[in-house]
């Protein structure tokens, strides 16, 4: 699906996931408002002015996490906003036809409930914070406290509202610096990290993911329209 005269929001655009999604939907013909800590920082945002259809339809914005009202003029117009810095409080004057959050798996497993293969986890599932608290899971709680507010704020806002939980993040890098995701197979292929258990794992696009949801729902309103 071409995105020809459509405009997308990325936060946190300087980010691992962030910098393949704008990658991805520039390729697309999108036009993407990406924010940034710092526009003026090339070691952050060179990989992205260098991507192909950046200088036409790319524009970074300054954007401040604990600055209430700064995301506005990055969301201002869009059809959708691909949230993958976190957390930020989207402003009522802005309205996106859908908002998609890169979350967490941390935000889903712990709530003392038993996995077994009889046991079904559906989107029901959730971090309790009491948990997380008690064994002193910080980053799961954060993770688990800021899925429940964005929520609670689509649910009052009546937003069309989805979120993406990637378990661990693996693959090229477009960003000059090395993610948590990749440290750790860094690290492992050059024996620097203890042993990992055998286990098979799932692979799934996390890139494509998100756009599929973003596609999905643009083609459910030209259906209806």
């Amino acid at each position: 699906m071409s995105g020809e005269g459509k405009v997308v929001c990325v936060t946190g655009g300087s980010g691992y996931i962030a910098s393949w999604l704008i990658k991805f939907l520039l390729q697309r013909a999108y036009t993407v408002k990406a924010t940034v800590c710092n526009p003026n920082d090339l070691k952050k945002t060179a990989h992205l002015l260098a991507l192909e259809g950046a200088k036409e339809r790319l524009h970074l914005l300054k954007a401040d996490l604990l600055e209430e009202g700064s995301f506005d003029a990055a969301v201002d117009g869009c059809e959708a906003v691909f949230h993958t810095a976190s957390p930020v409080s989207l402003q009522a004057n802005a309205d996106p036809q859908r908002v998609i959050i890169t979350s967490s798996f941390a935000s889903l497993p712990y709530n003392g409930k038993t996995l077994a293969p009889d046991v079904g986890v559906d989107e029901t599932w959730f971090s309790d914070p009491a948990v997380c608290a008690e064994r002193k899971l910080w980053y799961q709680l954060g993770k688990t406290l800021a899925e429940q507010a964005a929520w609670e704020f689509a649910k009052n806002k009546k937003m069309d509202f989805v979120t993406i939980h990637p378990v661990f993040v693996l693959g090229p890098l477009l960003q000059p610096t090395i993610n948590s995701s990749i440290e750790i197979l860094f690290n492992l292929i050059n024996g620097g990290a203890q042993e990992y258990p055998d286990a098979y794992y799932r692979s799934i696009d996390v890139l494509r993911m998100h756009t599929f949801k973003l596609w999905r729902f643009l083609q459910l309103v030209a259906d209806v329209v």
